[in-house]
């Protein structure tokens, strides 16, 4: 891997045309800066932290130029990196330990939109919307009107797209749920669950007997990408933890595979190929950990009209219990059925023999 990064690097010095010392010294007139980024003392000298930030920047700008770009290049990064290796890759670019300032990157970039205008992307913030991002809806971060300054690095650009727009976000009252049911618990009362196309996690809503949830998709990288992004927001967001909000209620309704089951049924979530028997495993780690559980204000009223709703719909449990037990099939019906006659017929004779007895 170490290779290959530096083989980017020396392919991003060709597209600006720049010397390593130039580059370098880009670098070097922004050290201070760099070391404040980051909550503990970095062990590197001035040169090797030079050096280690100038090659993973680099690294960065040339992979998602390749990304964005439909040229040999591009098709040459696709035949060489195999799809495992492309999601290693994405996956180390989302580790919370591997984040480098995302100003310093721009810094680097603007090397390049200086040199060919029109031939780049107008900023880093855009290329990585039409390339890392490319999947995602990224009209609607665009539409919030983010600006490059305020993003820390591509893990905490990651969460903007989790939770845009942001003039929509809910309150927080430190509020913590005492009592949640899992979906199948809800389901048996008489839930309907409903997928929703909003990117937003913030998104989940409740409607008579509906309950809408955005669609996901649960598997490894699912999992490094929520432990990770619920690092970020108990490290630098912990009044706004929105994502591990979203997680907390993930947790609540997936408890088993019946949970799992049901949720992929509805096409809420996204089966893996593979590995389906861990998703209760991995939905249940993602909050390991966290020492705040409590919720948004719009989370925590969901959770108390969705146990209201259980409650009060009861006497669904008991047909679906009833059904369930002895009706599932149309022999246990009628063996049911012709025990409950039995039991009628037996208290019949029973109290025309007691009241036999008393005449």
């Amino acid at each position: 891997m170490e290779n290959y990064k530096l083989r980017l690097f020396w392919s991003f010095m060709e597209r600006t045309n720049i010397n390593k010392e130039k580059l370098a010294s880009i670098i070097q007139d922004s050290e201070e800066s760099v070391r404040e980024c980051y909550a503990e003392a970095i062990p590197f000298d001035p040169d090797t932290l030079k050096q280690i930030i100038l090659v993973d920047a680099s690294f960065i700008i040339e992979y998602f130029c390749r990304l964005w770009s439909h040229t040999e290049l591009a098709n040459e990064l696709i035949m060489e990196l195999k799809p495992w290796r492309m999601r290693q890759i994405a996956v180390d670019l989302i580790l919370l330990e591997n984040q480098l300032p995302f100003f310093i990157i721009e810094k680097l970039y603007e090397l390049l939109t200086l040199r060919s205008p029109s031939t780049y992307p107008s900023s880093f913030l855009d290329l990585t919307f039409k390339s890392y991002f490319g999947a995602l809806n990224v009209q609607k971060i665009r539409d919030d009107g983010i600006d490059s300054e305020e993003v820390m690095h591509l893990l905490d650009l990651a969460r903007y797209f989790y939770l845009c727009p942001r003039q929509s976000l809910p309150k927080r009252s430190f509020k913590t749920v005492d009592k949640m049911y899992c979906a199948s618990q809800l389901a048996e009362a008489g839930l309907k669950f409903k997928p929703t196309s909003s990117r937003t996690i913030v998104g989940l809503k409740f409607n008579e007997r509906v309950l809408e949830i955005p669609t996901f998709k649960l598997d490894r990288e699912a999992e490094i990408d929520a432990r990770n992004l619920i690092a970020l927001e108990q490290c630098h967001y912990p009044l706004e933890r929105y994502v591990t909000d979203y997680f907390i209620m993930l947790d609540f309704l997936i408890n088993t595979g019946k949970d799992v089951d049901l949720l992929v049924d509805k096409e809420i979530i996204n089966k893996p190929r593979r590995g389906a028997n861990i998703i209760p495993t991995l939905a249940g780690s993602f909050c390991t950990g966290i020492s705040l559980r409590d919720v948004n204000n719009d989370y925590y009223d969901l959770c108390t009209q969705l146990v209201d709703f259980r409650r009060k719909h009861w006497y669904v449990i008991l047909k679906s219990s009833l059904k369930k037990d002895y009706f599932r099939t149309p022999w246990m019906g009628a063996a049911t059925v012709g025990a409950i006659i039995l039991l009628i017929l037996t208290l019949i004779q029973t109290i025309c023999t007691v009241i036999s007895i008393f005449k």
